[in-house]
């Protein structure tokens, strides 16, 4: 499984950004790739996940400005973030995972992160 993030930056409060994950996965136990954010000092966080049947789960300070989406054609899922605020200022990182009606991360099956930072 190779997970790769792309995507993040320095935004102001309110605007957006689109992160994306580049998934070749070849475990076939795998079945849904989740976002997870961590600030420094703090535990890592589900963002959101998307099943590869296209059921979706998000945290509850996502619902309503974050969407995921994925592009099998491509192997990649997106995370778009609207209406960003600065608490949303972390590493954000893709994973590889089960997806059961709730999404768990497989163990090791994380990409590098990507920093994004929001100014007030």
């Amino acid at each position: 499984v190779q997970l790769q993030a792309s995507g993040g930056g320095l935004v102001q409060a309110g605007g957006s950004l689109r992160l994306s994950c580049f998934a070749s996965i070849s475990d076939t136990r795998v079945n849904g790739i989740g976002w997870y954010r961590q600030v420094s000092g703090k535990k890592r966080e589900l963002v959101a996940a998307i099943s590869f049947g296209g059921d979706t789960q998000y945290a509850d300070s996502a619902k309503g400005r974050f969407a995921i989406s994925r592009e099998n054609a491509n192997n990649t899922v997106y995370l778009r973030m609207n209406s960003l605020k600065p608490e949303d200022t972390a590493v954000y990182y893709c994973s590889a995972g089960h997806f059961y009606g709730t999404y768990y991360p497989a163990a090791g099956y994380w990409g590098q992160g990507t920093q994004v930072t929001v100014s007030s």
